[in-house]
């Protein structure tokens, strides 16, 4: 195990805190499974957009395939990002 210290503004901290919170995980382990799927990954695990919609329009396709499937996801598919 190793230790790894990262700067990140007050605000950012505490919002991301609150938001990981909010899903039962605490700071450290919210960064540790971002950096589990980035080695799954081979990347980042999403793509960075600051455009809402296109973000929306992503998502809402995905589930629109998914029910048109009959995909189901339980929380161990979740937790491997698929």
């Amino acid at each position: 195990m190793t230790t790894l210290n990262v700067r990140i503004e007050k605000k950012t901290k505490a919002a991301a805190s609150k938001a990981l919170a909010g899903i039962g995980l605490d700071l450290s382990t919210g960064v540790k499974l971002f950096l589990h799927q980035v080695v799954t990954e081979q990347g980042l695990p999403f793509t960075p957009t600051k455009n809402p919609a296109a973000l929306r329009a992503k998502w809402d396709k995905e589930v629109a395939e998914a029910l048109k499937k009959g995909k189901v996801y339980d929380a161990r598919d979740a937790l491997k990002g698929l």
